[in-house]
């Protein structure tokens, strides 16, 4: 969960989104100081532009539109460009400060035929609110660099005791404490790997959670009620098929909540399957006197299968901290419908005009790149033209020294060499995916002298060299 901490985001966000759907707020909204001082500051103008593109222009209105500065604008002033992820009504949303004061023309003009506007712009519509001064604005989206963090990412290492209901057909086993905790930490550091350091807070919800009481307790789940909460799609389903769902479950929802009053969060951002937690956050702040936060939801990527959203406990996921050539791998066995998604999701990009196994090759580069850099991705590339497409053995592989135990545990042997889990390695061993000098292995127990010096592989693209 990442919450904003400037009310001016807040405030922009609110009329971009309503300027989005056509409704022009001038006359209602009240732009509010990011200091949080008791004056209001005046608002100022903002010219809202809504483009979608020409189909197959959407790249040239990208560069048109980040480009050319607009006339409407001043000088030198605040100009921001918004990419719609989906490309729904529109593509691209412009934002333009016009000053404290502006003339404004009702009615939309087309590009002159001239223009170079006119042979990518399809569709194209203004409309102008009141907001933050420019100088607020800049500094609650950062664009200047400067300013305070950005952001809070906080980590649901108390959460995760319950088990997020969200999306699930019976209650998520939840992992010992120990494991929670090492993981929870683990998380932490793999958020920068995406986000700024310097402008992120991270916070562990035990922070405030495990400090609550069995009163405090009380007065929180008495801001929703049971018919709320099952109203909930997954609680519903569950309850009319009389499944079970227990009391901690439907505690997740308050808990949740109640991270947004612990930290007076102006904006929660989630996957679209977290709306109703999101949405109880502002209730539950309402609760406790502060001001609701503004939600925002993005969409949820896909996992490897191509049908249910990436999850580690599915098995369908990438990890970011994976080794260059498993990420590759992993990419490349995506299936092509899914193609589009994750490269508009994974590097921000319309996907290429190139045959399936091409625009996967492009996609598994970017990928791998971000994340390990374009050495490690050319490697990788490298790794898995000779492993997969080749079908031949690695030219580097690890080695491992043989337990003394005979016979040996296949399950955990693979766990050691590869960091799979016990039941990944006893899973991927049933599906006929773990090889011994290219044989098949079928067993769990195997005789040492039968892998002593031997070559083992599982799965694709993993390899190990036992040796005594």
């Amino acid at each position: 969960m990442l919450c904003s901490r400037s009310r001016a985001l807040v405030t922009s966000l609110v009329f971009l989104a309503t300027a989005a759907s056509g409704v022009v707020l001038a006359d209602t909204i009240q732009a509010t100081s990011t200091q949080g001082a008791g004056t209001q500051a005046a608002p100022h103008i903002y010219r809202i532009s809504m483009f979608r593109a020409v189909p197959g222009k959407f790249r040239e209105l990208e560069k048109l539109l980040t480009a050319t500065p607009s006339p409407g604008a001043n000088d030198g002033d605040l100009a921001v460009v918004f990419r719609h992820r989906q490309g729904n009504e529109w593509d691209f949303l412009t934002v333009e400060h016009m000053g404290p004061q502006a003339t404004i023309t009702v009615g939309n003009t087309p590009p002159q035929p001239d223009s170079p506007f006119s042979q990518v712009v399809g569709w194209h519509g203004d409309t102008y609110v009141a907001g933050p001064p420019p100088d607020e604005f800049r500094k609650a989206l950062n664009i200047s660099g400067t300013g305070a963090p950005a952001g809070v990412y906080i980590v649901g290492d108390y959460t995760a005791r319950i088990g997020d209901p969200s999306g699930r057909s019976k209650e998520r086993q939840v992992l010992p404490d120990e494991l929670l905790d090492r993981n929870a930490k683990l998380f932490a550091e793999q958020a920068y790997r995406i986000l700024d350091r310097e402008r992120t807070e991270i916070r562990f919800n035990g922070e405030w959670l495990g400090e609550l009481d069995y009163a405090e307790l009380v007065r929180l789940t008495r801001t929703g009620t049971v018919a709320q909460l099952l109203e909930r799609n997954d609680f519903r389903e569950r309850f009319a098929q009389g499944a079970p769902i227990s009391v901690s479950e439907l505690l997740y929802p308050f808990a949740q909540g109640y991270d947004s009053v612990a930290v007076e969060a102006d904006i929660e951002v989630g996957g679209t399957d977290q709306l109703y937690n999101l949405l109880m956050g502002r209730a539950i702040m309402s609760h406790y006197g502060l001001e609701p936060q503004a939600v925002v939801t993005y969409e949820l990527l896909v996992g490897t299968d191509g049908v249910e959203k990436m999850s580690k406990s599915v098995g369908n996921y990438i990890g970011i901290d994976e080794a260059p050539e498993e990420q590759f791998g992993k990419v490349m066995s995506i299936p092509d419908v899914a193609l589009e998604q994750w490269w508009r999701l994974a590097l921000d990009a319309e996907r290429p005009e190139l045959e399936p196994m091409d625009a996967k090759l492009a996609l598994a580069r970017g990928i791998v790149e971000r994340y390990h850099g374009a050495d490690a991705a050319a490697r990788a590339e490298e790794h898995f033209t000779r492993v997969v497409r080749e079908r031949q053995a690695p030219d580097a592989v690890g080695e491992l020294g043989l337990p003394a135990t005979d016979p040996v545990h296949v399950p955990a042997l693979l766990a050691e060499a590869f960091g799979l889990s016990t039941s990944e390695a006893r899973r991927l061993i049933a599906q006929g995916g773990v090889k011994v000098d290219g044989d098949v292995v079928g067993e769990l127990d195997v005789p040492r002298a039968r892998l002593a010096g031997a070559l083992v592989q599982a799965g694709k693209r993993r390899f190990v060299r036992l040796r005594e």
